[in-house]
């Protein structure tokens, strides 16, 4: 094995980043055994801290179309009695009118604010109709909201308590994930990380174990197994581009 270089920075040599890499490895493996007690409980409390606030948004928007059809509600009561008042002003002025071309003239205006009565009526009505059905719906999005809440707080009591029971063996965990961190250069530990999101099974570091990738199970040719006992070079098996480190225990006996 290679000498380190005791200066501001350690210099390891390949080996050692290779060991390094396949401790990370089973420290994340563990990691990720932790993290399926958790199964998909991560993932449905996401999902329903969407719902619920995709909910509440609606629920917002049900609210300011009530508040519009009420402020034109008002508006168009206001509309009625002051076409009523012109209406009054109107049959007054008949009583004093001088000829029947001005009794028409203010006739046809009574007509005219007696049509906008009825048409603000009309509104009226539909604003409503148009009121008790945002209601209805108001209601029912609540509904579903308070039942979406409920199970919210059930799935985040539930993680929360996986979490809290695991959290001191995580922190180890992490611990020792950062220690051998240390010994890997970035462009290395970026490639395992990359390999860790492409595989299935987060295995990114495999050994050797009776002559097969222990990712893919795919032969390993004597030769290649030679150079990966050497641990000279870093190694990715050809059919699953796993990175392949001899077997420990293999290398012991």
């Amino acid at each position: 094995m290679a000498t380190q270089k005791k200066t501001a920075e350690v210099d390891y040599s390949m080996q050692e980043k290779i060991l390094a890499l396949y401790e990370l490895q089973k420290i994340d493996s563990r990691i990720d055994e932790i993290n399926k007690v958790k199964g998909e409980l991560p993932l449905e409390v996401q999902d329903l801290e969407d719902e619920v606030a995709g909910m509440k948004t609606r629920i917002e928007h049900i609210n300011a179309e009530i508040e519009e059809l009420n402020t034109l509600t008002k508006q168009r009561k206001r509309e009625v009695d002051q076409a009523r008042i012109m209406i009054g002003n109107y049959k007054e002025q008949q009583n004093n009118v001088r000829n029947n071309r001005e009794f028409d003239a203010i006739s046809k205006e009574i007509e005219y604010q007696e049509l906008e009565i009825e048409l603000a009526e009309k509104r009226l009505k539909e604003y409503a109709a148009g009121i008790k059905a945002k209601k209805l719906q108001l209601e029912e999005a609540e509904g579903l909201v308070e039942g979406r809440a409920a199970d919210l707080q059930a799935k985040k009591a539930e993680l929360d308590g996986i979490e809290a029971e695991t959290a001191p063996q995580v922190a180890e965990y992490e611990a020792q994930e950062a220690r051998a961190k240390e010994k890997i250069d970035e462009r290395l530990l970026a490639a395992y990380e990359r390999i860790r999101r492409n595989v299935r099974n987060g295995l990114a570091v495999v050994t050797v174990r009776r002559d097969a990738c222990g990712g893919c199970f795919n032969r390993i040719p004597p030769q290649r197994q030679v150079d990966i006992r050497q641990g000279k070079k870093i190694i990715v098996c050809e059919y699953c581009g796993r990175i392949l480190v001899a077997d420990p225990a293999g290398e012991q006996e």
